[in-house]
């Protein structure tokens, strides 16, 4: 075997992080055009236009939620079950949510009626806004602890509500992450538009990113005053999965460790903060596809901003502190990461080199002109 199961278990750590990065990125600007549609959009043209920028790419763009899915179950078993069976009303949510993408693409156009356009526009909104705000009250209960714990048989029993995890704090990551998929769609937007659609979208875009940075900097100085998880035990890096087998505690500014311990760790939060207003300038000033690459940056130093505040800890309980879902100590057996690992490193690079290809090939801006062109064939 080429790693240590301790290797191993940091690894898949980076690559689930990696598959969430790529899914924010990805099918996040999905998200974030369609979020942008009603109202960037001012009439039946303008808004097929700006679903035409994402309809060739919508669904290859899925291969990352479904992939980070995957590999949370295959890596993380015990935090799959758990999760899905305590955020079993909010991924039904979002479930529901999603089943509107697909049909709102395919059906939208094929009616030359007004209320049908404009009900399947509010649909692809609905479709994207939603599961970009649950996505981030998830990540914010994770900081507060997910009522939950494990018998000595190591089954979970979930205590808590779908209501308890609408609080004030999850709301607030939720608009964060609402705020920055609009941002990174609307620099994905822009740079594939022209005129008066690319006018409102920079408008609208810019606008998200600054509330997204305020937004992002108000629930670091809260997450400061929420208390933490730390583990107080010798854990066994290289053991089989237990979560009973440690010492956890909370305590005040636990989640602030990692950035004392590793200052080079800050490099995430600024990335956070100040990616998003480089995006602002780059998009005022024309430069669209490097705004899009720093929206991407913005994205990438939000959610491991995120993960490092978590680490070691990847679904902490409320319940009993000791059954808290670590890096250590709820992974798969060390034959079937190595396993994961090959596949990974064989598949990972082909999805990202037909991803290239696939965008460069229809790189070009997609106008009013091109949709009356290809009125039967366009989305």
């Amino acid at each position: 075997m080429l790693f240590d199961y301790e290797t191993l278990k940091l690894i898949w750590w980076l690559l689930v992080g990696v598959l969430l990065i790529g899914f924010a990125i990805m099918d996040g600007h999905d998200m974030g055009v369609c979020s942008l549609l009603p109202f960037v959009g001012k009439n039946d043209e303008e808004r097929r236009v700006i679903v035409n920028t994402i309809g060739p790419h919508w669904e290859g763009n899925q291969v990352w939620f479904i992939t980070g899915g995957g590999a949370i179950f295959a890596a993380w078993p015990l935090v799959y079950a758990t999760a899905f069976s305590g955020f079993y009303w909010a991924l039904i949510a979002v479930l529901w949510a999603l089943f509107f993408r697909p049909v709102g693409f395919k059906y939208r156009s094929m009616i030359h009626d007004k209320k049908w356009r404009t009900s399947w526009d509010w649909a692809l909104f609905a479709g994207s806004f939603i599961p970009a705000v649950v996505f981030g009250v998830a990540f914010g209960n994770l900081f507060l602890g997910v009522p939950f714990s494990f018998d000595t048989s190591l089954v979970s029993t979930y205590s808590g509500t779908f209501w308890a995890l609408l609080n004030p704090f999850a709301l607030l990551c939720g608009l964060v992450s609402a705020t920055m998929l609009i941002m990174q769609g609307g620099a994905y937007l822009a740079h594939r538009t022209v005129g008066d659609i690319q006018a409102r979208t920079i408008k609208y875009a810019s606008l998200s990113a600054i509330v997204m940075v305020v937004l992002f900097i108000a629930g670091g100085v809260w997450l400061q005053s929420i208390e933490g998880y730390a583990i107080t035990s010798a854990v066994n890096t290289q053991g089989l999965p237990d979560p009973l087998a440690k010492e956890v505690v909370r305590e005040p500014g636990a989640w602030m460790k990692n950035y004392t311990a590793y200052p080079i760790a800050w490099l995430f939060p600024a990335l956070g903060v100040l990616m998003p207003v480089l995006t602002v300038l780059l998009m005022r000033a024309g430069r669209t596809l490097l705004a899009f690459i720093t929206s991407s940056l913005a994205v990438l130093g939000v959610i491991m901003t995120a993960g490092v505040s978590l680490f070691p800890f990847i679904m902490p309980s409320s319940t009993n502190p000791v059954s808290s879902l670590t890096v250590w100590d709820s992974v798969s057996s060390h034959l079937t990461l190595m396993v994961m690992l090959y596949a990974v490193v064989l598949l990972l690079p082909i999805v990202v080199i037909y991803t290239s290809w696939a965008y460069s090939v229809m790189a070009g801006k997609v106008t009013q002109a091109y949709i009356r062109e290809n009125d039967h064939t366009a989305y």
